[in-house]
């Protein structure tokens, strides 16, 4: 297994986490792990490798995001198909926000998909909502997946929802068992990364004035922040502010989501934003994962990494399709 990242500190991440990334996490960016330098780093000879997984950066089809259509790291796309081609490896995985099929993305995202049939693959695209596989947080993410053509006819479909009607994973029973982290923003001495961030006395009262699953549009006037005395129905961003819900799912856990100012992010009970370490069992990381970086990084990390139980489902039925096509 060969991973690699242009952030030192998702590398010095995974190379932590060594139990869980078995192989090598190199620091590179992908213009030079192209024109054969991947090849070169994993030691295989083009078409061994079984599966590249990959997620180009998603902010420039974000809805979100404010500005000009064109965004250079859009162009991540096409590097990523570059390295398809390169290493034509029997099964490809690209991750990202389902903005990427809208105005911004859908061009980029056809001539993706084209270069990949071009290349000698079937395609196969989906919004995947990462609530219907077990993850306790509302998360929907597009998946592109390519299988190569020369072993016969396309089997691969993606994975039905595992969640039981009526039994989504919650907050509480994802967090619920967490100590409150100690008053002085240091860690808990039992779980790593769980520590309060530093509120504002006028965030507190934001914070006192509002119950579960309540957001901005609840704040009486005196507490709502100048840009926000515009109704939500108008201006959107009614969730800002927010607490989560005990007995509910999370909202997306964003690269952000340390600060409850930016979303639905405080805590169900307590007077304070989730903690790092909560933000990271909501995305369901292990227990045990250890992080790299300044509360900044680190919350960026965990905000924009595909949950790894909904990374285990489809890794799962890319394997049963793999073996299913070998065996026929």
């Amino acid at each position: 297994m060969l991973s690699f990242d242009n952030e030192p500190h998702c590398v010095e991440t995974q190379n932590l986490n060594s139990h869980y990334f078995p192989g090598a996490a190199v620091l590179a960016d992908v213009d030079k792990m192209l024109n054969g330098a991947a090849l070169k780093a994993s030691k295989l000879r083009r078409g061994e490798l079984f599966l590249l997984a990959g997620g180009p950066p998603c902010q420039g089809f974000s809805v979100q995001r404010i500005g000009e259509d064109f965004d250079e790291r859009n162009d991540l796309i096409s590097k990523y198909m570059h390295l398809v081609q390169d290493l034509m490896p029997q099964w490809f995985l690209m991750e990202n926000v389902p903005g990427i099929t809208g105005k911004r993305g859908k061009v980029l995202l056809k001539r993706a998909s084209d270069i990949a049939v071009a290349a000698g693959y079937w395609v196969h695209q989906a919004i995947l909502d990462s609530q219907d596989y077990s993850v306790p947080q509302r998360r929907r993410r597009f998946i592109m997946v390519g299988e190569r053509n020369d072993f016969g006819l396309p089997n691969f479909t993606f994975p039905l929802a595992t969640t039981p009607d009526g039994r989504r994973a919650s907050v509480r029973d994802t967090i619920g068992h967490l100590p409150e982290p100690p008053l002085d923003g240091s860690d808990h001495p039992r779980f790593p990364h769980h520590r309060r961030d530093r509120l504002s006395e006028l965030n507190k009262k934001r914070l006192l004035a509002l119950q579960q699953g309540q957001g901005r549009e609840y704040l009486p006037a005196e507490l709502l922040a100048q840009c926000h005395r515009v109704s939500s129905a108008t201006m959107g961003h009614r969730n800002v502010y927010g607490r989560m819900s005990w007995d509910d799912v999370a909202p997306t856990i964003t690269a952000k989501f340390d600060s409850f100012s930016r979303g639905m992010f405080g805590h169900p009970e307590q007077t304070r934003s989730i903690s790092l370490r909560e933000g990271a069992l909501l995305q369901t990381f292990p227990p045990d994962f250890l992080f790299s970086g300044s509360k900044i990084e680190i919350a960026r990390q965990i905000g924009n990494a595909v949950p790894p139980q909904l990374a285990k489902v489809i890794g799962a039925r890319i394997i049963k399709c793999h073996k299913d096509r070998a065996s026929s």
